[in-house]
């Protein structure tokens, strides 16, 4: 009778616990479930200023998209690019920097910079690889366009403060390790319990004379106590503790009965501690989740986003989306520029030698009609771009498209001074028909100085020169180091110019020059080790009369530039001369190539 009645508590206690565990694991995946997004709050007390920087680490404080809403009056604009670029767009204007999140989760943490107190506007810069433009109000989902690190910048004008209304929703950890565990627990212990009520002992666990477990427990302290007596007399020694007197089966079951009470008031006991550690787990799991685990700082009071590194030295500066919008705009401005003839139209995306060559192509087609217009620039179709992992300023870029009016492929450099100006078109150069254009890889590439010959036959430089020399001396030392191909002899026509020249200008002495301007000269590094030399070379032509009297003429579109046909003085025509070459990498026989080559006449004067 006694043993039911523990068995049936026992199982009870097991039945309950059970219950608790398996709603402490039911309730982690419900309603103590914790939250799947945490939002913070910009402060709102923070100091105005026209620009205002999400640090790149924000993205991926918690992993997964990061939603941002910004509310102000009027228009303005969140922009995406590098780290570094907005840093250095940013420069010396007085910012705020959305840096980190607090410890609780939930609000932003601000850091002022003092700077300038205006900026231009960061609409259209050629820096941002997205741009979204919102008035009143923005819900952005911050996504990175490519690898690697990535900030905003938020912003209206530049001249007014940007918007001070900004949250941002994180994802949360949604995950509850113990929430399974605890179920199969509460299930195993709840069967454990059903299985000791259901189950009943087997008769005849006794000693096999009709004694119960209980009577046989109770017997044997009964037994043990005159052993000690009689022990103690043998010593001759008395003991202070009373002999035990003889005891009834039913006393034997009293005293089996309260032990057992005494073990199942520790079982309860210990039920009970399981059973509020695993509901209490529950709850501070259910309570934290929905608070944003805090972030090492060195502060007490707030947390900041773990480190990141900067974008990597070698990242290029542009990835392929950034392409298309350039050269749209490039284009564009050469379409208007063309068609008005005015060079005005060109000055915000078109700088140096291109800009000198169309200016002074349109000045000599406002008065020979039959000159020949400059190749049109198209930004389709786009076959290849060739991107530099230089990241300091000025940067240069490749673009090879070929559209309409493009009879052959045309080679366009394009160079950004700094970070607050957009690219501009500093060169045009068709490809020479049957050359192959060298392979370079296009996530980007190396860019040498110069006078760097590191890996190569020759420095930028030195290919340039020896091709100055190769134009100017038609028995000149780089004639077999430097060739073209059969189908475009841009070199072998320059030289028949030359020559045509000195034949028909019988009263005439001249000379000619090829040299090369040292601030143009760009090399990027190919696949193959060589370099791909882009540059611009100065071509001069010197005419004196040979004896007094003697006159020397020019053609009508010199004429337009020089504002006469005849000089008995002396006359100087120049020419800009956009060229290309590729340089094999050292050690190797092969000579260098003439990838591209064109000129344009820039300037006309008698002496």
């Amino acid at each position: 009778m006694i043993g039911n009645i523990l068995r049936f508590k026992t199982a009870v206690a097991l039945v309950l616990l059970g219950l608790l565990t398996l709603l402490a694991g039911i309730g982690q995946k419900t309603f103590w479930a914790p939250a799947e997004t945490v939002t913070a709050t910009a402060p709102t007390d923070a100091a105005a200023a026209p620009l205002t920087v999400f640090d790149e680490k924000l993205r991926t404080l918690h992993g997964g998209t990061v939603k941002i809403n910004v509310k102000g009056e009027g228009s303005f604009l969140l922009a995406a690019g590098r780290p570094d670029d907005v840093d250095a767009w940013v420069g010396a204007t007085a910012h705020n920097t959305v840096s980190g999140v607090s410890e609780d989760g939930k609000a932003l943490q601000l850091t002022h910079t003092d700077g300038e107190a205006t900026s231009p506007s960061p609409a259209g810069s050629d820096l941002w690889v997205t741009t979204e433009n919102a008035s009143g109000e923005l819900n952005y989902s911050w996504t990175p366009p490519a690898d690697g690190d990535w900030s905003l910048l938020l912003a209206t004008d530049g001249t007014k403060p940007a918007p001070a209304s900004i949250t941002m929703t994180f994802p949360n950890d949604t995950s509850t390790p113990w929430a399974i565990p605890f179920i199969v627990l509460g299930c195993l212990l709840i069967l454990a319990g059903g299985a000791l009520l259901v189950l009943k002992p087997k008769a005849g666990t006794g000693n096999g004379k009709g004694d119960s477990p209980a009577s046989m427990f109770g017997r044997r302290p009964a037994a043990k106590a005159p052993a000690a007596a009689a022990a103690g007399d043998a010593n001759g020694t008395t003991s202070d503790v009373p002999a035990a007197k003889p005891t009834t089966p039913a006393e034997n079951s009293l005293a089996a009965w309260r032990t057992a009470g005494h073990r199942l008031r520790r079982s309860g006991t210990v039920v009970a501690v399981l059973t509020a550690s695993a509901v209490a787990g529950s709850g501070v799991a259910a309570q934290a989740s929905p608070t944003p685990a805090p972030v090492p700082s060195t502060s007490a009071s707030a947390a900041t986003p773990p480190a990141a590194a900067e974008p990597a030295p070698d990242a290029p500066v542009h990835i392929d989306a950034q392409f298309p919008r350039i050269l749209e705009q490039v284009a564009g401005a050469f379409e208007a520029g063309d068609a008005a003839k005015d060079a005005s139209k060109l000055e915000p995306r078109v700088a140096q030698a291109e800009l000198e060559v169309r200016t002074q192509n349109y000045k000599i087609r406002s008065q020979v009609g039959a000159y020949e217009a400059r190749m049109p620039v198209r930004a389709t179709k786009l076959l290849t771009t060739v991107v530099t992992k230089k990241r300091s300023w000025p940067r240069s870029v490749l673009a090879v498209t070929q559209g309409e009016g493009n009879v052959v492929p045309q080679l366009l450099t394009l160079t950004q001074a700094s970070p607050r100006e957009n690219y501009k078109l500093v060169a045009t150069t068709p490809l020479q028909p049957g050359t192959t254009f060298p392979s370079i890889p296009r996530d980007g590439t190396e860019t040498l100085a110069p006078s760097d010959k590191t890996g190569l036959l020759y420095s930028g430089e030195e290919a340039l020169a020896g091709l100055g020399d190769r134009l100017t001396n038609a028995e000149s030392p780089f004639k077999d180091k430097l060739v073209e191909g059969q189908s475009s002899p841009y070199i072998a026509d320059t030289l028949a110019y030359q020559a045509d020249v000195v034949s028909s200008g019988v009263n005439g002495t001249f000379a000619f020059t090829h040299k090369v301007v040292p601030e143009s000269v760009v090399v990027f590094r190919a696949a193959d080790g060589g370099a791909l030399v882009m540059g611009r070379v100065n071509f001069s032509l010197d005419g004196t009369p040979k004896a007094a009297g003697d006159k020397l003429t020019i053609g009508d579109d010199a004429a337009a530039l020089a504002g006469g046909k005849e000089t008995s003085t002396g006359m100087v025509l120049n020419f800009a001369e956009s060229m290309a070459v590729y340089v094999p990498p050292a050690g190797s026989t092969d000579p260098m190539k003439l990838v591209a080559a064109t000129r344009g006449l820039v300037g006309a004067g008698f002496k």
